[in-house]
């Protein structure tokens, strides 16, 4: 907390244990109590020390905001629990920790669709450590606010591309004397520049500059694909209120 406090991040997390998976019920009951009296003893650290840094009265005695972390690893009644626990500390933000660590993926969906049911709907909601664009896309419009995943960088120095057309393995020979951009949809600097082929030289070279490029192309990927879920998020609160605007109007 003293780190944090001192790197001035705009968002900061309480202390948690992320249970490991499969994990029998006691087990992640007996870690998820261990998380609570975490989070407490980090509030409370927090709200001591949250003005003592140097930068604060540049931010014109703004603070951060201190995120408690929702644990319960795959037992929804835990999960509530869990939220219910968090959720009393009045923090100003909620993640939804210990997921993606191996379960099946139906599973991860609906442990965020329970946890989101107990979480206040007018502050952050955040889920850590996702995932592919199309479980951000679909976690988006569930509900969840805020994301976050190493993907796109691990992805690309493994040779793994996201495109508009699916996943695209530039390791593969059949790229060898490609001479197309890897997305012809996408306008970042790496489609622009360059072709699939160089990119798998670069790749099967050995080159560095393979793993970064192929990560500026995926966070770009990542990038648009946040922008357009956005705007259709967007688009359909804007629908959302014309509707009632015209039954009012009717009434």
């Amino acid at each position: 907390m003293e780190v944090q406090i001192a790197l001035g991040a705009d968002v900061m997390m309480v202390f948690d244990e992320c249970v490991e998976h499969p994990a029998t019920y006691e087990r992640t009951r007996e870690s998820m109590g261990l998380t609570h009296a975490w989070a407490r003893r980090s509030l409370e650290y927090f709200e001591a020390n949250k003005c003592r840094v140097p930068w604060f009265e540049e931010r014109g005695g703004k603070t951060q905001s201190l995120f408690g972390i929702v644990q319960g690893g795959m037992y929804a009644d835990l999960r509530k629990e869990s939220a219910e626990r968090l959720v009393e500390m009045d923090l100003p933000g909620y993640a939804i920790g210990g997921l993606a660590v191996g379960e099946p993926r139906e599973v991860t969906r609906e442990m965020i669709a329970r946890t989101l049911e107990w979480l206040p709907k007018d502050k952050p909601r955040y889920v850590m450590g996702v995932g592919y664009p199309e479980e951000i896309e679909e976690y988006a419009k569930m509900g969840v606010d805020m994301m976050d995943c190493v993907l796109p960088t691990r992805a690309g120095r493994h040779g793994l591309l996201f495109t508009s057309e699916g996943r695209l393995n530039i390791k593969k020979k059949d790229y060898a004397e490609d001479q197309g951009p890897v997305d012809a949809s996408c306008g970042c600097m790496v489609c622009g520049r360059y072709t699939r082929a160089y990119l798998r030289h670069l790749y099967a070279s050995g080159e560095p500059l393979a793993a970064v490029l192929n990560s500026v192309h995926n966070l770009a990927f990542y990038l648009d694909t946040m922008e357009r879920v956005r705007g259709e998020l967007a688009a359909g609160l804007d629908q959302s209120r014309s509707g009632d605007l015209s039954a009012r109007s009717e009434l």
